[in-house]
C-alpha cells in the first residue's frame, strides 16, 4: 500500500510528492491531463518551429522560493535565462518604464520620468534588502507564520515600522502617489498588482505590486530554457529519481473517507487505491470540499463558507509566432520580457472598474510576453516567440467594446476579443500584426478544460484580495493545509499563500502530512504502552 497519494501533478503537487518522497514515503501522483506540469507546460502546438508556453511563463516567484532552491533543481537539468530587462510599460509617446536588471539603471530611468524618483526607488528597494529574508520566509510558510513572523517583527522593530506596515496595504494608486512624482513608478506598481485580480485602487495592491517590483528587481522575471515545461520536467525527474510515480491520464473521481479519515481515492476508471498515511489534494478548493470529498464527511460552516469562496478574474490568452521582433514605438520596450500595455493608471482603473461590473474591457490592460528575448532557444533566430493575456470577467453582463461579447466564447467572439487584443498591441508597436505567422487562442473554457484548477481561467486559485488571504484562504478560519478531513491535505493555490508558481502550498501540505504522520505514529505508540500497561496488570497474579 501506498504512504501518499498526490492528486494532480502541478508544481504544487510535484513539489508535495517531492517532499514527502525525500522522508522515504511511497508516494503516487495522479494527474487527469495527458502531461503533468499543470499550468506550468510547453508545447509548439502553434507552431512546429516556435516554443510556446501554454500558461504560465516568467517565475520571479520560483527564484526566490526557497522551497524551489532546496530541491536544486539545477541538477535535473533545470536552467533559467532573462531578457536584457525584467519589465517594460511603454506609453504611447514613446516614453517607457522599465524595470532593469539592476537598481541603480532602474533608479536612472525613473529620474528620466521625474527627478528625485530614482532616489524613492533605492529607498524602496533598500527596504527590501532589509526584509526580505524575513518577509519570503513568512510568505511561504504556513500561516501563522510564527519564527519567521517573530523575525520579521524584529526587523520591523522602531520608528520605521509601522509605517512600511501601512504602505504595504496602501492601493497601489496610493502608494504610486506617495513614493513617486512621475508616472513610471506609478506604473510599475500598478501593473504588478493587475498581475493578480488587485485594481489600482483595492487595499493592499500597494503592497503586492511592490513585492513583484522588488522580486524583479532582485532576481529578475526569469524564464526555464527550453520551455516552462522544463521546470515541471526537472519536478518529475527529481520525483521518479527518488522512487515517486506520476501517472497521467488519471483524474480522480473521489477521496475515500472512512471513520473521519482519507484512506485512498478513486479514479474515474473505477481504480480503488488505497494509502496508509495521507491524500495531499493539489486541487483548487471548491473541487475539494463537495466535489472530490462528498459533503457528509465536511462541517456545514465550511460548506457554507464555501460558497462565499470568490475567483480571480478570467483570462484570455494568445500565443503567437511572429516572424520578427517586435516594432515597439518605444525602444526600451524591446528587451523586457514581460511588457505592460495601458494608457496610465487611470486607464487600469478604467479597467479594472470595467471587470467589476461584470463587463468585457474595450481597451483591455495587457500583459506580453517576449519569450525569444528572454531565451533564444524558443524560435528561429530573428523572430520571436510572443504571447499576451488580459482579464475579462468570470460571468459576463455586457461587453464596453462594439463586438457584442456574451461570454460564450464561440469562435467568433474568441476572434473578436484576439482581434481587440492585437489592435492594443498594435497601437504601442505599429506593423505588430503584419508579422503574426500563426497565433493560437485560449479562451477561458479552453483554459479550464486544459487544466481543471484554471476554472473560466482564473490562474490564481481564488481572488488575491485581502478578503480571501492569509486566514481567510480559502474561507474564514482556515489558513493552514490540513483539512476537516484527517490525513487530507490541500495543496493547491487556494490554499495559503495562494497563486503563483513557488510550491510553497505543495511544501505545507507535504510538511503538515509529515508532521500529522509523526504525530499519529507518537499517538499509537502511547495507547500501545498503555495498553500494554493495563494488560499486565489485569494479568499480575493476585496475592
Amino acid at each position: 500500500m501506498l504512504d501518499a497519494v498526490v492528486v494532480g501533478a502541478g508544481p504544487n503537487g510535484l513539489v508535495a510528492a517531492n517532499l514527502l518522497a525525500d522522508a522515504g514515503w511511497s508516494v503516487e501522483v495522479l494527474e487527469a491531463q495527458s502531461r503533468p506540469g499543470g499550468a506550468v507546460r510547453s508545447d509548439r502546438g502553434v507552431h512546429p518551429d516556435y516554443v510556446s508556453d501554454m500558461f504560465s511563463a516568467f517565475y520571479p516567484l520560483a527564484a526566490a522560493s526557497p522551497v524551489i532552491r532546496d530541491m536544486h533543481l539545477h541538477a535535473e537539468g533545470l536552467r533559467w535565462a532573462h531578457a536584457p530587462s525584467a519589465l517594460a510599460h511603454p506609453l504611447p509617446d514613446g516614453r517607457c518604464a522599465v524595470l532593469e536588471r539592476s537598481t541603480e539603471a532602474t533608479a536612472k530611468g525613473l529620474d528620466a520620468f521625474a527627478e528625485g524618483d530614482g532616489a524613492a526607488w533605492t529607498r524602496m528597494c533598500g527596504t527590501w534588502d532589509r526584509i526580505s529574508t524575513q518577509l519570503l520566509d513568512a510568505l511561504f510558510t504556513p500561516f501563522p507564520p510564527l519564527r519567521a513572523g517573530a523575525g520579521l517583527a524584529r526587523r520591523l522593530r522602531g520608528p520605521a515600522g509601522l509605517p512600511l506596515v501601512r504602505s504595504l496595504a496602501l492601493p497601489a494608486r496610493r502608494l504610486g502617489e506617495e513614493e513617486f512624482r512621475g508616472e513610471a513608478g506609478r506604473l510599475l506598481l500598478a501593473g504588478n498588482a493587475l498581475h493578480a485580480d488587485l485594481a489600482p485602487e483595492a487595499a493592499g495592491s500597494g503592497g503586492f505590486g511592490w513585492l513583484l517590483c522588488m522580486l524583479g528587481q532582485q532576481y529578475g522575471f526569469p524564464v526555464p530554457v527550453g520551455g516552462a515545461g522544463s521546470l515541471s520536467a526537472a519536478l518529475v525527474r527529481r520525483l521518479e529519481r527518488r522512487g515517486g510515480i506520476v501517472r497521467c491520464g488519471r483524474p480522480v473521481r473521489e477521496i475515500v473517507v472512512r471513520g473521519g479519515r482519507a484512506v485512498g481515492v478513486r479514479t474515474e476508471s473505477g481504480e480503488a487505491i488505497p494509502v496508509c498515511r495521507a491524500v495531499l489534494a493539489d486541487v483548487s478548493a471548491p473541487d475539494l470540499y463537495g466535489g472530490l470529498v462528498d459533503e457528509r464527511h465536511l462541517p456545514r460552516r465550511l460548506l457554507d463558507s464555501m460558497r462565499r469562496f470568490q475567483w480571480d478574474f478570467a483570462t484570455f490568452k494568445i500565443d503567437w509566432a511572429l516572424s520578427g521582433p517586435i516594432p515597439w514605438n518605444a525602444a526600451a520596450a524591446a528587451g523586457a520580457g514581460t511588457v505592460h500595455l495601458s494608457d496610465g493608471v487611470d486607464e487600469m482603473t478604467r479597467f479594472a472598474a470595467q471587470l467589476a461590473a461584470g463587463r468585457v474591457p474595450d481597451r483591455p490592460f495587457t500583459l506580453l510576453g517576449q519569450m525569444t528575448t528572454a531565451d533564444v532557444s524558443r524560435s528561429p533566430l530573428g523572430t520571436e516567440s510572443a504571447w499576451a493575456y488580459t482579464h475579462v470577467p468570470q460571468t459576463v453582463v455586457g461587453d464596453t467594446g462594439v463586438d457584442g461579447i456574451t461570454g460564450a466564447w464561440d469562435e467568433r467572439e474568441q476572434e473578436a476579443m484576439a482581434d481587440r487584443v492585437e489592435r492594443q498591441v498594435e497601437r504601442y508597436a505599429p506593423g505588430f500584426r503584419s508579422l503574426v505567422r500563426a497565433r493560437r487562442i485560449l479562451a477561458p473554457p479552453t483554459l479550464q478544460a486544459m487544466d481543471a484548477n484554471l476554472h473560466g481561467g482564473a490562474i490564481n486559485g481564488g481572488t488575491a484580495n485581502l478578503h480571501q488571504q492569509l486566514v481567510f484562504r480559502p474561507v474564514p478560519g482556515t489558513g493552514r493545509p490540513e483539512t476537516p478531513v484527517r490525513g487530507l491535505y490541500l495543496a493547491s493555490a487556494s490554499a495559503h499563500p495562494g497563486g503563483g508558481v513557488h510550491g510553497a502550498c505543495g511544501a505545507n501540505a507535504a510538511r503538515a502530512a509529515l508532521h500529522g504522520s509523526t504525530a499519529t505514529r507518537h499517538a499509537l505508540a502511547s495507547a500501545q504502552r498503555l495498553l500494554s500497561g493495563a494488560r499486565l496488570r489485569i494479568e499480575r497474579p493476585q496475592g
